[in-house]
């Protein structure tokens, strides 16, 4: 319970002691969007990584030489824990933003820095405005920021986590609009961080892969008729690749 409650400290005093570090980059933004949007990142990236010390994770980084460091991509992952995000958030090369659901941009503060941070979010039962969302995302590519999505549209909660949700399609049209490339993202053992046995958290080991760029339009028509089920597929074999290095 220590963790959880050191964790808990960390992130809500950054909410609230970050109340002046908002007013200071908006005032940055008013000057150069860009320098906002650069220490927007770093500093939240800095808070994540201070996180992710206090969980006593034991990661495992692989591929990360995969990840364009000139160009926006759209990242794709598996997804099991609230730590996905803290775990591939802190390592975004560039500015990058996270496809959330429509419910946490009610939580003041939080959805602040969010919007700072270029993400969006998804309302999952309106798909009118859900495709109004990815179109404000094929957007944010076009401007050279990344977007990340998880598209199984919830946490995986399966006792197996091999056994991922389907991966819905229309996420990957920010891709096939924008030609930017996929980086599938296979996250192995996070939910033993918190989800395994909450409400305590443990260290755990985890494994983060980035897989090769995949770009749309070199695959075959099939493939890219079924690009989410394609990406999955290599997300799976990354799993199941890595699953030994999760083992005690």
């Amino acid at each position: 319970m220590i963790r959880l409650i050191l964790v808990a400290i960390v992130l809500f005093g950054f909410l609230i002691l970050g109340i002046p570090l908002l007013l200071i980059e908006w005032v940055i933004g008013k000057f150069n969007q860009k320098w906002k949007d650069y220490s927007s990142l770093r500093l939240v990236q800095g808070a994540f990584k201070l996180i992710m010390f206090m969980t006593g994770v034991k990661l495992t980084v692989i591929g990360e030489e995969n990840v364009p460091k000139d160009t926006p991509v759209l990242y794709i992952g598996n997804h099991r824990s609230y730590f996905d995000i803290l775990l591939t958030y802190s390592r975004c090369p560039i500015r990058t933003g996270y496809i959330a659901k429509k419910e946490m941009e009610k939580i003041p503060l939080l959805s602040t820095w969010m919007h700072y941070l270029h993400c969006l979010f998804l309302d999952r039962k309106d798909i009118k405005q859900g495709l109004k969302t990815i179109l404000t995302a094929v957007d944010k590519v076009k401007s050279g920021i990344s977007i990340c999505i998880f598209p199984e549209g919830t946490r995986n909660r399966n006792q197996d986590e091999l056994d991922m949700l389907p991966f819905h399609e229309g996420s990957f049209k920010i891709a096939t609009k924008t030609k930017c490339p996929v980086i599938p993202i296979a996250i192995s053992n996070s939910a033993d961080i918190f989800e395994a046995h909450f409400p305590k958290i443990k260290p755990a080991k985890v494994v983060v892969e980035y897989g090769k760029p995949i770009y749309p339009d070199e695959l075959s028509k099939e493939d890219k008729k079924h690009i989410g089920e394609y990406t999955q597929n290599i997300i799976h074999e990354m799993l199941v690749k890595n699953k030994p290095l999760t083992q005690n």
